[in-house]
This record gives C-alpha cells, sequence and structure tokens, in this order.
C-alpha cells in the first residue's frame, strides 16, 4: 500500500492509507562520530595505516585483536624489562666507579704522603739524628772499593 504525505502533517510523519494511523518515518541512521577528528584529518592527508587509527580510537583492544597483537604486546614488555634492568646495571656501574675513583684517590694522597715521609727520614741528616743516641756515627773518610785479584 503505497503512504501519502499529507501537507497538513507533520514533517517527518507518513500518514498510512490503510489504517489512517501516523506512522513515524523510518530516519537514517546517523554516521558513527568520530572521536578524534584530527587523527582523521591525518589519516586522509597522510595516508597512514589503520593501526595508528585503531590505537588513536581504542578499538585495537577487543579481544580478538588483542589476542592477534598479544606477540607483539609480550615482545614489548620484553624490551621494557632489558631496558629497565640495562638502566639499573648501568647506574649500578656508575656508582662503582665513583666509589673505586674516591678509593684510588684517598690511596694516592696515602702513596704521597708516606713517599714524603720516607724521603725525609731517609735524608743523611735524619739518619745521623736518629743514629746519635746509639753510638754510632757518621764515617768521615770516603768509602774505598775493595779489589780482589783473580786466581
Amino acid at each position: 500500500m503505497p503512504e501519502v504525505q499529507s501537507s497538513g502533517l507533520q514533517k517527518g510523519v507518513v500518514m498510512s492509507s490503510a489504517r489512517n494511523t501516523f506512522k513515524p518515518k523510518p530516519k537514517a541512521k546517523p554516521e558513527r562520530k568520530r572521536r578524534f577528528k584530527a587523527f582523521t584529518t591525518l589519516n586522509q592527508k597522510v595516508n597512514i595505516g589503520g593501526s595508528l587509527q585503531s590505537i588513536a580510537d581504542g578499538s585495537f583492544l577487543t579481544r580478538t585483536n588483542l589476542i592477534k597483537q598479544a606477540p607483539f604486546i609480550l615482545f614489548l614488555t620484553v624490551i621494557a624489562i632489558f631496558y629497565i634492568a640495562n638502566s639499573y646495571n648501568a647506574e649500578k656501574t656508575i656508582i662503582d666507579i665513583t666509589r673505586t675513583k674516591r678509593q684510588l684517590e684517598e690511596l694516592r694522597y696515602e702513596y704521597i704522603t708516606t713517599k714524603s715521609g720516607l724521603m725525609f727520614n731517609s735524608k743523611q741528616s735524619e739518619v745521623a739524628a736518629k743514629l746519635k743516641n746509639s753510638g754510632v756515627k757518621e764515617s768521615l773518610e770516603p768509602p774505598v772499593k775493595i779489589y780482589m785479584p783473580k786466581d
């Protein structure tokens, strides 16, 4: 049966001729609104793949997509763990190097102090002053070489 729209009716309402009842005109489904218009425009202009768009609108978290992407997510997790472990080891190594440099500097200062004391105590005048009380005196004659005859 044909449906006729009367001129006195509201816009969008169709009158059925069979029953004389008002039947609302079926509305067309509105187009799906995209939440991120910037990504849609960018995708159209630059032609970025659907992956970026699915990440932006959250559709990649559906069960089927998540199962398909599980190996990649696992791979990213392993890389993140290695990255964290590497950072930890690098910081630990830097701390060890700093500690070793500090110990080396302290040992160097100790070496210089000990060497200075040895140089001071091994001077001829210091040795003579320390041996004065024991009765050992400094020789006034120069040393002489002793030669052994060859047989």
